[in-house]
């Protein structure tokens, strides 16, 4: 996320990521509950894991339980 800076919200001299980031921390959750649902790995092994990872598990774990016909 780009950063910019908070005199754009009227607090000048202060640094915000910009966007929200509820957003990215609810996607994340969601992520990880999938995995542990499936994989049942401990958190800290899924938080271990970088975002590309984490979505090609999440893929491949799709595209097999559509094969199986879950």
């Amino acid at each position: 996320m780009p950063v910019l800076c908070f005199q754009f919200r009227r607090r000048y001299g202060r640094w915000s990521t910009g966007g929200s980031l509820t957003a990215g921390a609810d996607a994340l959750w969601e992520e990880i509950g999938f995995l542990a649902f499936h994989l049942h790995w401990p958190l800290d092994d899924i938080l271990d894991l970088t975002q590309d990872v984490r979505a090609r598990l999440i893929m491949q774990i799709q595209r097999l339980t559509r094969a199986e016909g879950r």
